[in-house]
């Protein structure tokens, strides 16, 4: 009695783990068709996550140029350049990465 309850038990642990790998099986590729979908940006929606990524950035610089100098009008000239080239930069690396299909899947 005990062996064929163990029986038992060991198919249903089996089934339950053969629908579990048809079900993960069939989620990733659901998961996949819709990572495909929207894996490429528009232009526009990089260049408002470059604006949105600056502004902290560049709050970031401002306070961290002002706690070295001491002085508001160098921290703030540092943080103006900054904010304007590294939004540039960003920019063109965020188009680069779009076209490269690595790990987009």
């Amino acid at each position: 009695m005990l062996v064929g309850i163990l029986i038992y038990v060991y198919i249903c642990n089996y089934k339950t783990h053969i629908i579990m790998i048809i079900d993960q099986y069939i989620f990733q590729k659901r998961e996949n068709v819709t990572e495909r979908k929207v894996s490429k940006e528009k232009v526009s929606r990089s260049l408002l996550k470059s604006i949105s990524w600056r502004i902290i950035g560049t709050l970031d610089t401002i306070l961290i140029s002002y706690w070295i100098t001491g002085a508001w009008s160098f921290a703030m000239s540092i943080g103006a350049i900054e904010l304007v080239t590294k939004m540039g930069l960003y920019i063109v690396h965020e188009r680069i990465w779009n076209r490269i299909p690595w790990g987009k899947s």
